[in-house]
């Protein structure tokens, strides 16, 4: 397979040197789509201060491979990150870096989860020099969070990991996204870097070697694959940041993230609701007629098997009607 590499280079002259006023990028063009985004959980927060960046697939000369999500020291207090993402153009998928900057501007529209649903970042914020987290989209772990608050995520949910073309996300930028971009902002910190390269040289994160499915999908620190890491869960399922961030965070997640995970639940709920209900009903129903109906049989001489049909034939109606009652109980179950 050929590919097509073009390195372009921004530099300003009055900028500080990590800092610039226009993107600094290192542009990858390929002719194939980059794959889906697979599923993983968040590793736990390492310590304060620090902000998730979520994990992605980069291009090299052996393919496509996975950099992991990481946790990363913003290069300066009030810079968030602006993910990067792959943009068809034509035949062709451009990627475009990304940066840090006091806003964030467009990554493609891309569900990075964890806080990036495809546009700007609910995972925190900044305020008087510190950052607050959002409870319902990170993994806090053991650490403890002073700055912490809980406002609820919902994510369309999508793992494509591509902006345009066919199959892709349809959004476009913002006046402001486009701005974030012009403005002041920074480029990935040497940790980040340092990242990359050893998720490049790691033959396990190719591509052709775990078909989607990354051994190391996400890190606490960046670089440290032999430490605590965890494994995606899966590849071309819904990516579940609310699901994975609940069950890691004792949060959702999503997605609290995502409503699907609550949907989900609410049958099992309104099944066992029933069950429970329907016994009582059953028990209800012990025949305490029945022996009227056995000692009518012997006034009349009846013969005895015809007694027996009688009450099978009266069970039926009592068991249908038993439920009735109890049915609008699953419907205002689910509304609570």
């Amino acid at each position: 397979m050929k590919s097509l590499t073009r390195i372009v280079l921004a530099a300003l002259l009055l900028a500080p040197p990590v800092l610039a006023s226009a993107q600094v990028s290192l542009d990858v063009s390929v002719n194939l789509a980059p794959p889906v985004l697979p599923v993983y959980v968040q590793p736990a927060l390492p310590a304060v201060g620090y902000l998730w960046t979520p994990g992605y697939w980069a291009w090299s000369d052996d393919g496509y491979y996975w950099v992991p999500g990481t946790w990363i020291l913003p290069p300066t207090p009030g810079y968030l990150w602006t993910p990067g993402y792959w943009g068809a153009d034509g035949a062709a998928f451009i990627w475009h870096e990304g940066y840090w900057g006091p806003t964030v501007g467009f990554y493609g529209g891309v569900n990075y989860g964890f806080g990036y649903g495809g546009i700007g970042f609910q995972g925190g914020y900044w305020r008087g020099g510190h950052l607050f987290y959002n409870r319902s989209v990170n993994n806090f772990g053991r650490v403890h969070i002073t700055n912490v608050y809980n406002r609820q995520v919902t994510y369309v949910s999508t793992h494509v990991s591509y902006n345009g073309g066919t199959g892709g996300t349809h959004a476009r930028p913002t006046a402001a996204q486009l701005a974030a971009a012009r403005g002041p902002h920074a480029e990935a910190t040497e940790a980040q870097r340092s990242h990359v390269a050893a998720a490049r040289g790691n033959e396990a994160l190719r591509y052709n070697a775990n078909h989607g499915r990354p051994a190391i999908a996400a890190t606490a620190r960046a670089g440290d694959f032999s430490g605590t890491h965890v494994a995606a869960r899966g590849a071309g399922a819904a990516p579940r940041a609310s699901t994975a961030a609940r069950e890691v965070s004792g949060q959702r997640a999503e997605p609290a993230q995502h409503g699907t995970p609550a949907a989900r639940a609410a049958p099992e709920r309104r099944e066992s609701p029933m069950a429970q209900r329907a016994a009582p009903a059953q028990r209800e129903a012990p025949q305490r007629e029945a022996p009227a109906q056995r000692a009518a049989a012997p006034a009349r001489a009846a013969p005895a098997p015809r007694a027996a049909p009688a009450q099978r034939e009266q069970r039926p109606p009592e068991q249908r009607e038993a439920p009735h009652p109890e049915a609008p109980h699953p419907d205002e179950h689910e509304h609570h």
